[in-house]
């Protein structure tokens, strides 16, 4: 994904670091993501990320 920045910001927006992948996975949700985002953010290898950056880093490996 191209826009991970947007969506990150879009779906993710309000959370609180430290973040498990399931909080992610619900926020996204909530905030009406995509089959192709909530799949993304299933797929993450982490259980848990510290901060954003950590989060886009990893996401970004992933692309």
């Amino acid at each position: 994904m191209t826009t991970t920045g947007t969506w990150l910001r879009e779906y993710l927006d309000g959370l609180d670091y430290p973040v498990s992948r399931e909080d992610l996975v619900r926020r996204a949700q909530e905030n009406g993501a995509s089959t192709e985002v909530l799949q993304l953010l299933r797929a993450l290898p982490a259980e848990q990320f510290g901060s954003p950056a950590e989060l886009g880093d990893t996401l970004a490996s992933l692309a």
